[in-house]
């Protein structure tokens, strides 16, 4: 299972951080690092990954404003902290915002790997595969080849329109928020840039009518929600 796992790992101790994705590669593991959060999130949003190692104390961006910020485009995917902190509060700070675990240093490479793997068994990772194909209703969606399969053609997706498409899938039945959407996927979320992305909504809109089943929603001051019927 290991070979097909990709680690986002944010860690601004540069030696320890290397040590780590040394390590961590060595095991099957495919580890992109960042030395700060606002790097990591940079990195979350222009690829793919399965799971996530943050440290707690970083600059620009700290290891829990950038979960935050990832759990509002992604809920499912499993996050564990790194902190040389060992006070309860944090802990629990870390566990309201969504972490599957929580590792104090110093720890052993060891424990570190066996709490991935026992993470990754509880939470059931997907599988290359099984991220390569989804389905939108009855319609079959490659994410990374950007692909709508439709009834009478094979639809291929800009890359804001599929960036867009593959958070709703993810986080279908549930609130998209939209100002994180928008910093995820424009950097920015400006007037303007709401603006353009309400214009790629509606024309995903236009594609996914196809099937009826199959509604993208507004929420009032929220964002949006992908229902399935």
């Amino acid at each position: 299972m290991s070979n097909q796992i990709r680690i986002l790992l944010a860690e601004d101790d540069l030696n320890l951080g290397q040590l780590l994705q040394t390590f961590l590669t060595s095991k099957g593991f495919s580890v992109s690092l960042a030395q700060n959060g606002k790097i990591a999130f940079e990195k979350f949003n222009k690829a793919k990954y399965n799971f996530c190692i943050f440290d707690v104390m970083m600059p620009e961006m700290d290891g829990f404003t950038l979960a935050k910020e990832i759990r509002e485009i992604d809920k499912k995917i499993p996050i564990l902290f790194l902190t040389a902190k060992a006070m309860k509060e944090d802990k629990l700070e870390g566990f309201s915002i969504g972490a599957d675990d929580y590792l104090t240093k110093p720890f052993s490479m060891e424990e570190l790997v066996a709490r991935i793997n026992a993470i990754l068994r509880r939470t059931e990772a997907p599988s290359r595969k099984e991220m390569a194909e989804l389905k939108v209703g009855k319609i079959k969606y490659e994410p990374e080849f950007r692909l709508l399969h439709l009834k009478d053609q094979v639809r291929k997706l800009t890359t804001k329109e599929n960036q867009l498409l593959h958070l709703l899938v993810k986080n279908q039945n549930e609130i998209l928020d939209r100002h994180a959407t928008l910093r995820a996927i424009w950097g920015d979320d400006n007037y303007f840039n709401g603006r353009s992305m309400d214009v790629y909504i509606a024309k995903l809109r236009k594609v996914l009518k196809e099937d009826p089943s199959v509604e993208i929603m507004n929420v009032h001051g929220k964002g949006f929600k992908l229902i399935m019927k």
